[in-house]
């Protein structure tokens, strides 16, 4: 099948140019003008964005997060929801296996799950033990079986202390992978809910004073140390969510310290701890995950490291529950399941809030939304980009329109949005991945199933060339 996209605004990370994109089966084959070329669907992109489809390298779908509560999207559900809102591939952190089970165990499970997604996707392992035989694993599973990239939780039940941090990352480099972390120190977050409790404090505002801004800090940092010791190895940051951290991360690159990977949320970049508590905490309660939502300040520093590079990827951490599984827990937010949505919002809310309010460039906008990704996680080419003989994922965004996030109008099976109510200016027109459209004026009309496994590259991070915006 032959697509030919014309009369649009094509953005890279590089260049902002008119042109026309010309499709055929499932690579893109030209890039240029083409006013005698036929096509099986032509579609007009004038007075529109057109760029690479946008990848979410944090989601959670189907997450089963306790024995009582599993999040609501499962891999159709919030893939369809992604697809309408621009996003073409998802790289899914994966829940925690059995107690002692071997790094391969989710693999297994996920890979039948993500069967019916409607767009592409891979995973990032995850850690809950470390010993010589989760290490030999781990080895095979970055160099040989296409997925480089596994997650260590600082906290939670099965939090990685420096012993084991240190000889993942060790692995890590030698390796080619790349260490993503959730940030938090497990004492102060522990030591503060337990505080908070026998206080009798624990409406949803103690979620966020239990989980400081220095809580995140200090584990940032400390990887940060752990990683320069292993030989500048590989170590990226997930939803970094306090300036304090940011600044820890920017004081280690003075230093000269090269492979630090940055990755931010829409809601950090939006939305304040004062949701905690205004509407009372029926309202408060919606809006649990961790690390919390921070301050203002935090949120205006943020914006300035997307701006200038110190940030290299805007994700969301999607993970989203029914809101009566969140009401249930209203008067104590330790037991409450902890995620919200995002996946369909984000290109929308960051194109919007940076874009079209002057924060970043477009061409900036498609480095956080994409490429950057596609480079960190070894798809580049292949993803990430709108180059002869990449894959067709191209989103089209019309600036000239704009919509009032709703409930209503999201594919979420959450019912809710912790961002109801955000006027966006600006619209998705359509979604195209690897060749076909999936969605159209917020329509899904793809197929289950369309998403294929992507494998990914190892060894890759050290041939990147890195400078002041650090890709």
């Amino acid at each position: 099948m032959k697509l030919l996209i014309i009369n649009g605004t094509v953005v890279t990370e590089g260049e902002v140019f008119s042109g026309d994109v010309l499709v055929e089966d499932e690579k893109i084959k030209a890039i240029g003008r083409f006013p005698d070329e036929t096509a099986d669907e032509i579609i007009d992109a004038d007075g529109m964005y057109v760029m690479p489809g946008a990848i979410d390298p944090h989601t959670h779908m189907e997450l089963q997060q306790s024995k009582k509560y599993r999040a609501c999207d499962d891999f159709y559900d919030g893939t369809v929801a992604a697809a309408c809102g621009g996003t073409t591939m998802i790289i899914d952190h994966m829940a925690f296996g059995p107690n002692g089970c071997s790094l391969h165990t989710p693999f297994e499970t996920y890979r039948e799950l993500a069967k019916k997604s409607v767009i592409d996707y891979s995973f990032h392992g995850v850690f809950q033990r470390v010993d010589d035989q989760v290490l030999n694993e781990l080895e095979q599973i970055v160099t040989m079986e296409g997925f480089p990239s596994f997650k260590a939780y600082t906290t939670y039940g099965y939090p990685m202390f420096d012993r084991e941090l240190m000889a993942i990352l060790r692995v890590m480099k030698r390796t080619g992978g790349l260490l993503t972390v959730h940030s938090e120190n497990d004492a102060v977050t522990n030591v503060l809910r337990e505080r908070f409790a026998a206080e009798g404090k624990t409406a949803p505002i103690y979620q966020a004073l239990s989980r400081p801004n220095e809580a995140e800090a200090e584990a940032v940092e400390r990887e940060i140390y752990l990683a320069r010791i292993e030989d500048d190895a590989p170590l990226y940051i997930v939803h970094l969510s306090a300036k304090e951290s940011l600044r820890a991360v920017k004081n280690a690159r003075a230093m000269g310290q090269r492979n630090i990977f940055v990755e931010t949320c829409t809601q950090y970049l939006t939305l304040t701890d004062r949701l905690f508590e205004e509407g009372g905490p029926e309202k408060g309660i919606l809006y649990m995950l961790a690390p919390p939502l921070r301050k203002q300040a935090d949120i205006d520093e943020l914006w300035e490291g997307v701006a200038n590079g110190d940030i290299q990827v805007i994700a969301t951490d999607h993970c989203p529950f029914l809101p009566h599984e969140k009401l249930e827990n209203v008067h104590d937010y330790r037991t409450c399941p902890g995620g919200i949505s995002g996946v369909e919002e984000r290109v929308r809310i960051v194109f919007s809030e940076g874009v079209q309010k002057g924060r970043i460039s477009p061409e900036r906008f498609v480095e956080v939304i994409s490429t950057n990704a596609a480079k960190i996680f070894g798809m580049y080419p292949r993803k990430g980009c709108l180059l002869p003989g990449s894959d067709a994922d191209i989103m089209i965004i019309n600036p000239n329109k704009s919509m009032t996030i709703s409930k209503n109008n999201l594919h979420t099976k959450a019912g809710y949005s912790p961002f109801e109510g955000w006027q966006v200016n600006c619209v998705i027109d359509t979604v195209i991945c690897r060749g076909r459209v999936v969605a159209r004026e917020n329509r899904f009309v793809g197929d289950r199933g369309y998403g294929k496994l992507i494998p990914r590259e190892n060894n890759h991070l050290d041939n990147m060339v890195l400078n002041k915006r650090y890709i």
